[in-house]
């Protein structure tokens, strides 16, 4: 369907201010798009588009940039939606190569869309209010270090490798590994390090050198249930333009990418598929896509970038992964179950 001119317009500027972070004139979009328009038309239907709340005017320029209301509806109605043919080639690539387990097939492709989007990529990872631990195992590495593993009922990984003391010997690491497993199994993984804590000082009775490897599960598991997001990709979600620029956004982007709460924020986890503009005034979008793993919660991937990221370009990038993402899994799980 051809669109309205005012809607043309529209769909020009976000484009032409996402490529370039300038401040969008009437003279601008005839150049660069060779409208058939004139300048007083396209000021006009500008200025409509401003009384509306789908454009801006700055301070420092006669020019125009989009809102987040413009951008949302860029988004929503104006997009080419075509995805990038490399990320086609490399998201095919990757989910071909064999020997990979789930956790490494997604850090993949999230690493991917950082590199190719030029965004930050954030991945969600297992909720551990829903998630029970189903065992615990101690792996000995070498005559002085280990490996604590926990496995939650849901097929999610934790582990911790540190340095066993030399008073310390198998018999006793094989004690705590026994009585972790009799007392915690079946724990909401929230609720564990306190129950641990509970158990301290009957694992002081039973076993004399016990501090290292209780220290080394307690940190597993808080970092499980509160460290449960990874960035991709920070550095050049930092080097654009609109905070390099800009000292104190700088510092505000900073403080939310290093707080994983304040980032948290930021994302709709309940919804499948979310695009947040500018939220908490904070001068980011934040679009999130879930997929689904058979037999597991589902996951979810995260691109945030400036109010001027190439939306059409990210959401399309994300949308195709996710599915992609899906349609592996339910393929390696039918070939599983055959």
């Amino acid at each position: 369907m051809e669109l309205r001119r005012r809607e043309l317009i529209l769909k020009y500027t976000v484009e032409l201010f996402i490529k370039t972070a300038i401040p969008v004139g009437s003279q601008t979009l005839i150049e660069n798009f060779k409208l058939t328009f004139s300048s007083a038309t396209i000021r006009a239907e500008m200025n409509a588009l401003e009384q509306s709340g789908f454009l801006e005017k700055t301070h420092t320029s006669s020019g125009r940039v989009p809102s987040s209301k413009g951008y949302k509806y860029y988004v929503e109605h104006l997009r080419n939606a075509k995805v990038d043919q490399n990320i086609k080639q490399q998201i095919t690539k990757l989910i071909e190569s064999k020997a990979k387990t789930i956790e490494e097939v997604i850090k993949s492709s999230v690493e991917m869309l950082a590199s190719m989007t030029n965004m930050t990529s954030v991945v969600l990872g297992p909720n551990a209010h829903q998630n029970r631990l189903a065992s615990i195992q101690l792996i000995p590495l070498d005559h002085n270090v280990a490996t604590a593993v926990f496995v939650t009922d849901r097929g999610y990984v934790e582990s911790k490798t540190f340095v066993i003391p030399a008073e310390t010997n198998a018999v006793e690491m094989s004690k705590v590994v026994a009585i972790f497993n009799e007392r915690l199994t079946g724990t909401l993984i929230s609720e564990v390090v306190d129950k641990m804590n509970a158990l301290q000082p009957m694992l002081k009775e039973y076993v004399i050198e016990q501090q290292v490897i209780y220290e080394a599960f307690t940190e597993a598991f808080i970092r499980y249930a509160k460290d449960r997001l990874s960035l991709y990709g920070k550095e050049s979600l930092l080097e654009q333009p609109e905070f390099v620029n800009n000292p104190e956004k700088l510092r505000k982007l900073i403080g939310i990418l290093d707080d994983p709460e304040k980032l948290k924020r930021l994302i709709n986890e309940g919804e499948e598929f979310s695009i947040v503009i500018g939220k908490d005034d904070s001068d980011l979008s934040v679009i999130s896509s879930t997929f689904k793993v058979p037999g597991r919660e589902q996951g979810k991937i995260v691109l945030v970038g400036p109010t001027r990221m190439d939306y059409d370009a990210v959401v399309s990038a994300l949308e195709y992964v996710t599915d992609a993402l899906e349609e592996y899994f339910e393929k390696e799980s039918r070939l599983e179950n055959e």
